[in-house]
């Protein structure tokens, strides 16, 4: 069975459509999870409303305190429920249709593959704006992903598989079993787990359309342009805290995991977490020999020159 996680907060304007979309899909055998973080809104009515409408599809949970955040939520919803299959579905995009047929057919022939090993799935997607019109025709080209790019040591700083695109098998749902210490995002959070146990997989198709307005908790940027290069390397401090909060997550992943890691990921992950407590020259030099730069060539000129 498919369940799919939603996390909500003040989503009143455009969640109707959102869950519509997901009862539209071509695929229909799933659940419909959604915990609300104490909405102030319309949010908690309309999904009441759905939920007696579809009352064996859909599961409405209301927290007792607000999480602080769509991440702290999603991360509670991830380390609680289990199933054959996970998503994850934000409260503002659109599903296109086929979306869950499409990563479910990848996600079969990724397992095939790799037989009782934690496979995540995740797709392209479209950035809309808040009428849905397409202001971004490919999420992966706008933001210069790679999808292709797996290495262990190019996952801990550069986050190529959005959340709300990914599904996950019960392999490596049965690991999401505790909260870090500290992740960037919860999508991140998720790769990093099975990149180190294993296997990521993609389909280069737009599945969903990314919807961007005034209230998005992280927004789409295009990044091959001229403006964005030349902000990134003037802001060096960004950088700086973008670096540091990797070598975080890094010694997250490690608190959590060392019992279950390989002697080359403990090692890798060791290195990295403690490059904020080194000089420059030793900051420089175990970004090299470990070949965690950072993505973009406008990052790393910023990096060699200001970090």
């Amino acid at each position: 069975m498919l369940t799919i996680l939603m996390a909500t907060y003040n989503g009143e304007r455009y969640l109707a459509e959102q869950i519509d979309s997901l009862l539209a899909q071509t695929f229909s055998d799933f659940n419909l999870c959604i915990q609300d973080d104490v909405s102030t809104d319309g949010t908690w009515q309309i999904l009441e409303d759905y939920q007696k409408r579809y009352p064996e599809k859909i599961k409405i949970i209301k927290r007792e305190t607000p999480s602080g955040s769509a991440k702290e939520n999603f991360l509670d919803m991830i380390t609680t429920y289990r199933d054959d299959y996970i998503m994850l579905c934000d409260q503002d995009d659109f599903w296109l249709p086929n979306k869950i047929e499409r990563t479910m057919q990848k996600m079969k022939a990724t397992e095939a593959e790799n037989p009782k090993q934690p496979v995540l799935i995740h797709t392209d997607l479209k950035v809309v704006d808040q009428n849905l019109q397409v202001i971004q025709s490919s999420f992966q080209s706008s933001t210069n992903r790679d999808y292709n790019r797996k290495a262990y040591p190019y996952m801990l700083t550069v986050n190529n598989a959005s959340g709300c695109t990914i599904m996950y098998n019960r392999a490596l749902a049965d690991l999401l079993y505790v909260k870090p210490a500290y992740t960037m995002m919860h999508d991140w959070w998720i790769k990093l787990i099975a990149a180190s146990f294993g296997q990521i997989g993609h389909i280069n198709e737009q599945t969903i359309l990314y919807r961007q307005h005034g209230a998005n908790a992280l927004g789409a940027k295009d990044v091959r342009t001229l403006k964005y290069k030349i902000s990134r390397l003037l802001d060096w401090r960004k950088l700086r805290e973008d670096l540091r909060a990797t070598c975080t997550q890094a010694k997250s992943l490690l608190d959590c995991y060392e019992d279950k890691l390989t002697p080359e990921q403990i090692d890798l992950l060791r290195r990295y977490s403690g490059i904020p407590s080194k000089s420059k020259l030793g900051r420089w030099y175990t970004i090299c020999s470990l070949g965690t730069f950072m993505k973009g060539i406008s990052r790393n000129i910023a990096f060699f020159l200001f970090i």
